[in-house]
Parts: C-alpha cells; structure tokens; sequence
C-alpha cells in the first residue's frame, strides 16, 4: 500500500500530518508576494518541512487509511508502523529515501534525517489554477507630478464668513445630541453586550449551561440518596449461612483503567478486539460527550490501578485511571 499518497492528500487539508514512529510534515502558508527585481507576482505558497519530533499518534493518517481501505483500526495501525520501520531501516544503511512531491530524506552525520522538500509544489488548495507572471509598470509614470499639476490647474475657492457661520450654527447643535445621545442612554451597551449574532453560538452556551446545571443538581441528589439509604440501612453486615464468616461490604468504589476514547464506534469495537487478542477483557461505555469510553480492566485497589496502567503504558501511553462508585 501506497502510505505516502494518503500523506499528500491530508497535507491540502490539514497543516500538521504526522508518521507515527517517524516525524511530522508541517504547512507553512507564505502570502502572495512581490518580486520588486523581476516584477513577477507569485500566489500564496504552502511549503512543506518536516520535524522529527513529532512522532506520536494523532490518529489523523491512520483514520484515513482506515476509511479509504476499509480496513479495522489495529490493521491500518501496523501497516503505518510497518512503513515507518521500514523507512528508518533505509536511512540508517545509508540511502536516499524519496516522498513523490514532498521531498527527499537522506541521514546527517549525526544520524539524523534531513528533509530536502520538492521544489514547485503547492499545497495551497486557493492557490489551484494560479501562475506567477510579471507586470512591468509604464515608465516614466510619477503620480505626484500629476496631482501636482491638477491642483495647480483648478482655482481655489474661498468661503465668505457668512456662510462658515451658518454652517457651524447648524453643525454644532447636531454634534452636541450625537455626543449626549449614547451618555444619556444604554442604546449602545446593553444591547450588544446582551447580543449575539451567531444563534448557534447562544445555542451552544445555554446547552452547555443546562447540562452543567443538570450535572450540579444530580451530584447532590445521588450523594443525598446515598446518605438516606446508608441511615436506613440496618446497622449489620451481610453474612453467608455460617454467621462467623467475613462481611460482605454494601458499597465500595472501584477504579477503571480506560485506554482509549474514541468517536466512532467501529474505531472503540477494533480497539477491544486488540484488547482481547492481549487477554484482557475489556467495556465499552459512551460517555456524555457522545465519545465512546473502553475500558482494559478495573480494580478494587488504586495502587493496583495505578500499577496496571503504568504496566500497559508503553503500547496504550494514552491510558488513564477512573473512579467509579458501584454496589454489590
């Protein structure tokens, strides 16, 4: 598979496109410009670099792979893994290794890739259809010496005193109600302090706003209701058919290692199948964002938590702990 045609389409639509394993090719937009030596107009530029930092997984290439082939995410994962290998292998035995009208990669000798981007490629997608060509101005074209000579061609015409008097009778009273106008009333503040003129900006505020006052209200309620239920409860525990046997407790709280959040469901089902395929048994859970939570395993422990995540962090470095409160 091609994985460098799926670079060139993303660098039209995005500004950062980043190899997994490798480095990350950025978009710098140069505006439109002026040759003053040459007269040549050239249209704004897009140029490519390349820094190797970047090397994380942002899921942006792989998702692509992923739609495009149909393939799952695990499988779209290796391939981008496989090739970012294969490339560093290259470079390290010495050889050229070109990106078709991107670039060339080639080591330093500090080992390290250098990119060398192609020339004549824009990844402007306004600047499609557009060349660079040359205006040469008329000679001997000076615009001062045509201003120059119009003013001195039309006369000057002075206003008698009489109607400059008039004039500011009836200009100064007007100019006095404009000022006092906005002083005197909140016409100007209030309005559009209070205003919005994108609707779904407002929309968006007060459904923000209500979820918010929503959440506020239901933490209390169940912290109430869970208050209630602990004072009515009888003051004993829960034993088997042999009352000398240990307690079973009522509540407890229990802490889930969640290793990915994702916004399509197909993305989280792939997921837990590379969760199983490493024994683990893991949920999926929607979150209220709409994003689809899966879940490696809980604990009872949070040391124990903790442990796991840190265990599985070098193949899930996003992986986080949560708490979550549950009865038995």
């Amino acid at each position: 598979m091609d994985i460098k045609a799926f670079i060139r389409e993303l660098l039209f639509s995005n500004d950062c496109v980043i190899v997994p394993g490798f480095g990350g090719f950025i978009g710098n937009l140069s505006p439109a410009r002026l040759d003053n030596n040459t007269g040549v107009y050239f249209p704004p530029l897009k140029q490519i670099s390349f820094n190797r930092n970047l090397s994380h997984n942002d899921g942006l290439l792989i998702g692509r792979i992923s739609m495009a082939t149909g393939l799952n995410y695990a499988d779209s994962r290796r391939l981008v893994e496989d090739f970012s290998a294969d490339i560093r292998e290259r470079l390290s035995s010495g050889q050229r290794v070109v990106f078709d009208h991107i670039g060339t990669f080639v080591n330093n000798h500090e080992n390290n890739p250098e990119f060398e981007p192609e020339a004549g490629i824009n990844y402007f997608p306004g600047s499609f259809g557009l060349e660079p060509f040359q205006w040469n101005p008329p000679k001997e074209y000076d615009i001062r010496k045509r201003v120059s000579g119009r003013i001195s061609k039309e006369p000057v015409k002075l206003n008698s005193g009489r109607k400059n008097l008039w004039r500011a009778a009836i200009l100064v009273p007007v100019l006095a109600l404009l000022v006092a106008v906005p002083f005197r009333t909140d016409l100007f503040h209030r309005g559009v302090e209070a205003t919005s003129l994108n609707p779904l900006v407002s929309a968006e505020f007060e459904n923000n706003r209500k979820a918010i006052e929503e959440e506020s209200m239901a933490e209390p309620a169940a912290e109430t209701r869970q208050t209630e239920a602990e004072m009515t409860t009888p003051s004993r525990e829960i034993r088997g058919s042999d009352e000398s046997g240990p307690a079973i407790p009522v509540s407890g709280i229990r802490y889930s290692i969640i290793t990915g959040s994702f916004r399509s469901e197909e993305n989280a089902l792939s997921h837990i199948s590379e969760l199983k395929a490493d024994g683990y048994k893991p949920e999926m859970q929607q979150a209220a964002n709409g994003f689809f939570r899966v879940t490696a395993m809980t604990c009872s422990s949070k040391a124990q938590a903790v442990q796991t995540r840190d265990s599985i962090a070098a193949k899930f470095p996003g992986a986080w702990v949560s708490t979550v409160k549950s009865s038995i």
